[in-house]
């Protein structure tokens, strides 16, 4: 059932996304005069799910949901149709266009992605406002991984600087380090300012670790509460009950606890909890998926900011936070031509874990606006059978005069088609190959 929910979720992102992409190519096709023969989400080699006529274009939804296309008449595209291009150029055709025309119309995609997600966030900021978990404010600090504990970080530290970096979230921090190329960070430790050294190459070990987060922020194993028919809720587990052993080992904080829960897949544990001052023993089972069912207590530990805007106060922090993000993305592209960033290279199966396993408009909002920017930022590069690749040979046409030859651009799309196609095949296979090897 939860991949069901992540994948509705992704699908419903894609389609919206793809099919606004492509009418920011018919928009501006229609504007210009210009013939537009299919209009289509999804691609439908062989045959088609759903289709119908009006006017002179073609709408349908294929069943290969790899994306979508529009059919612009006289345009050397992903249909290869030569018999169409060898005829003589019609005033309706993409191609009978002056260069100027035919830069809106294959630019108009990724216009309308880069428009979507600024007012997505616009939207988001608006309806739930922005909250976050400033970091100096934790009472029991913060909790690391292995990885960040090799630079000589202990759990109870607060980082407040990576280089010259002020940083307020623990989402900040793994950023800050990951992307920033700092070479030291500035924390608290019982009260001390101390730096630590970053040493060259440890963003790329983290990536080749697999390991996205840094830092979070640490709680006490105090139970909210526990889900309905879990197997905490079976053998009596409560609301306020505080947790301080696993299987004999004690412990004090949530992170502990859950690692503990972790490595005990399929097995049942021994939990001793204090409730209302006397130490219970409870035998849950836990889960396949690392489990028990049970939910954390957050109140009190960290002073949550949040922040509510009206709608005009939403749009200058949407377009903040939309090129935020998009530089940030940006940063991280350039890890893709790494060994170590190659391997984190993710597929369908990567976008499909952005969404949670429970329905939240918020979260499929903020990730659809993200991937909005992703998919504006991928298809506005350079490469042929990308828009920005069609944009690429424009602009060589209105700096030199001379358009490309057909045979040539023909010849680019396929070479662009091999590279797309390539690429699809390996980020889906990283996807497969992690899945199966864990």
């Amino acid at each position: 059932m939860d991949i069901l929910i992540k994948a509705v979720q992704l699908i419903l992102s894609l389609s919206i996304l793809v099919i606004l992409h492509e009418f920011g190519h018919f928009f501006f096709a229609r504007v210009f005069k210009t013939r537009v023969e299919k209009f289509y989400l999804f691609f439908n080699p062989g045959f088609t799910l759903f289709k119908y006529k009006k006017g002179e274009t073609e709408y349908g939804v294929g069943w290969l949901p790899l994306g979508g296309y529009v059919k612009i008449s006289g345009m050397i595209d992903e249909s290869m149709d030569k018999e169409a291009m060898a005829q003589p150029p019609q005033p309706w055709e993409f191609r009978s266009k002056p260069a100027w025309q035919r830069l809106f119309i294959m630019i108009g995609g990724v216009l309308v992605n880069f428009i979507l997600a600024f007012f997505i966030f616009w939207m988001v900021l608006y309806t739930w406002g922005e909250s976050y978990n400033p970091v100096q404010t934790a009472k029991y600090g913060l909790s690391y991984n292995e990885k960040a504990k090799e630079l000589g970080l202990q759990d109870g530290d607060i980082v407040v600087k990576v280089g010259d970096l002020e940083v307020e979230t623990t989402g900040e921090i793994t950023k800050a380090v990951l992307l920033e190329n700092e070479r030291q960070m500035t924390l608290l430790r019982d009260g001390q300012t101390m730096t630590l050294p970053i040493p060259e190459g440890f963003d790329l070990q983290m990536m080749a670790d697999g390991i996205q987060g840094f830092c979070e922020i640490r709680y006490p194993a105090v139970l909210a509460g526990t889900s309905k028919g879990s197997s905490a809720e079976k053998v009596g587990f409560a609301a306020g009950d505080s947790i301080v052993g696993v299987n004999g080992e004690s412990l004090v904080f949530w992170q502990e606890f859950s690692e503990k829960i972790k490595a005990n897949v399929g097995n049942e544990v021994a939990v001793d909890l204090i409730r209302n001052g006397e130490l219970l023993t409870l035998s849950p089972k836990v889960s396949e998926k690392g489990t028990i069912g049970v939910g954390l207590f957050t109140e009190g530990v960290v002073d949550v900011q949040v922040h509510k805007y009206t709608l005009m106060q939403a749009l200058p922090r949407g377009i903040q936070k939309g090129f935020n993000t998009l530089t940030s993305y940006i940063k991280q592209f350039r890890l893709v031509f790494t060994k170590e960033g190659a391997k984190q290279v993710g597929g369908f199966g990567a976008m499909g874990k952005m969404f949670p396993s429970e329905w939240s408009w918020l979260v499929f909002w903020y990730n659809t606006a993200l991937i909005s920017l992703i998919l504006a930022f991928m298809n506005i590069l350079p490469i042929p059978a990308l828009d920005g690749g069609h944009v690429m040979f424009l602009l060589y046409e209105m700096v030199t005069g001379r358009k490309p030859g057909d045979k040539f651009l023909e010849y680019a799309q396929v070479v662009g088609m091999v590279m797309l196609l390539s690429l699809l095949l390996f980020a889906n296979g990283n996807d497969l190959f992690k899945a199966i090897f864990k």
